[in-house]
């Protein structure tokens, strides 16, 4: 698409209220097109705006030109140039903070779990990770009686009968609680990136007020699935591309997406905490919020924020009872 061409659509664009706009009103996108794309996931204008040709030819079967102007054409109508951050401070305002029914562990992250964003808890086994996931999928429900939390459970962890204590706790009707949980096993690594993409089909087709998405855990099939140092790169490359998908999932449907990872000991770490995440830097970077759990003294778990985009560095302690996550 040239630039004259671009123009014209934008202004076409602009006499069109932005909500109202479909897939059929870009050019080049005629019914069957048009159906092929839903059919990939292709909905809306956002999903082909944040599309690569690449991905539009292999789900329509366009052509390369036809693919680069549907997409410029999505990205004119969606106007998605630059912003002051002034817009960006009003839509921030619709951001949810998520308790966890400890106040110190809400203090540390700023008042609670962020929606829209991703954050990562990793740590050794029995540190904490599940309980807070469990916990997540209650606490939105207390927030919001509508809220639906999504469970793609990869290691077995899911356990109905810790979310009846967890809401019997909260003070909620258990019964209600689970049916408001969907839960889905993920046998492998493409699976689990499948699931994750079905996200999105639960909140536009199916209606459902998802605040919640729960991947327990990130890494347990990528660990598994791609072994020696041969495979590392095709592991990371996969990875990051759930990774993206898990984002975009998070900003455009304004969901919390809380991700469990695993540790690895560093032989070549003398002093300090040996333990480091699976994923390395592909992980790191796509984290919005980045939480290390450990195990405390006397039963309690340590909660070191390492990573946020603007909240301090700091650690906090909490305990795991019967009904919920406690202060000391």
């Amino acid at each position: 698409m040239n630039k004259q061409e671009l123009v014209i659509v934008e202004k076409k664009m602009e006499s069109t209220n932005e909500n109202d706009l479909t897939v059929m009103d870009l050019p080049g996108v005629g019914p069957a097109t048009a159906e092929k794309l839903a059919i990939a996931g292709y909905e809306d204008l956002m999903a082909i705006a944040v599309a690569t040709p690449g991905e539009l030819i292999d789900a329509s079967g366009v052509g390369e030109a036809a693919a680069k102007k549907i997409i410029a054409s999505a990205r004119a109508a969606m106007r998605m140039g630059f912003e002051s951050g002034t817009d960006i401070l009003k839509r921030r305002q619709s951001i949810i903070k998520i308790p966890t029914g400890s106040e110190n562990l809400n203090k540390l992250l700023g008042g609670g779990f962020e929606t829209g964003a991703i954050v990562e808890c990793f740590g050794e086994f029995g540190s904490g990770k599940t309980q807070i996931a469990h916990a997540l999928a209650v606490q939105c429900q207390k927030q919001n009686p509508n809220a639906v939390a999504v469970f793609i459970d990869t290691e077995n962890t899911f356990r109905p009968e810790r979310i009846i204590e967890l809401a019997k706790g909260a003070g909620l009707d258990p019964e209600i609680v689970l049916g408001n949980i969907k839960v889905a096993r993920a046998y492998n690594s493409d699976h689990q990136m499948l699931l994750a993409e079905k996200v999105s089909d639960l909140i536009s087709k199916q209606g459902l007020n998802v605040k919640v998405v729960i991947v327990d855990s990130l890494t347990a099939h990528f660990r598994a699935e791609f072994i020696g140092r041969g495979t590392l790169a095709e592991r990371q490359q996969k990875l990051n591309k759930h990774m993206h998908e898990l984002l975009k999932v998070a900003d455009s449907n304004n969901v919390l997406v809380y991700v469990t990872n695993q540790v690895m000991a560093r032989p070549d770490v003398f002093f300090g905490d040996p333990t480091a995440a699976i994923g390395g830097h592909v992980v790191a970077h796509a984290s919005t919020f980045r939480v290390y759990l450990r195990k405390g003294k006397k039963g309690s778990r340590v909660a070191k924020l390492i990573d946020s985009p603007n909240l301090p560095d700091g650690e906090t302690a909490f305990i795991v009872e019967t009904g919920g996550l406690r202060d000391i």
